[in-house]
């Protein structure tokens, strides 16, 4: 969450030349919110899931973290 703009596009960038990112088309469930933590948060789960879930995985220059709950949730 405390990644810069240009880390989070890089991982973007990254990640969807090596997984299946269409689910975060426009128009898709997974668009939304459209904003850039949200894109960058499901394209870097995609490939650590995609990938084995091995902690390896998710280090993304130090700007992957892995959670068991979810991050955006309140509660």
């Amino acid at each position: 969450p405390s990644s810069d703009p240009v880390t989070l596009q890089n991982n973007i960038n990254y990640t969807c030349s090596h997984v299946d990112c269409r689910v975060m088309q426009k128009g898709c469930p997974c668009n939304s919110p459209d904003n850039l933590i949200n894109h960058a948060s499901i394209a870097m789960n995609l490939y650590y899931q995609s990938k084995g879930r091995n902690l390896w995985n998710c280090h993304f220059g130090n700007s992957g973290l892995v959670t068991i709950t979810d991050p955006n949730r309140n509660d």
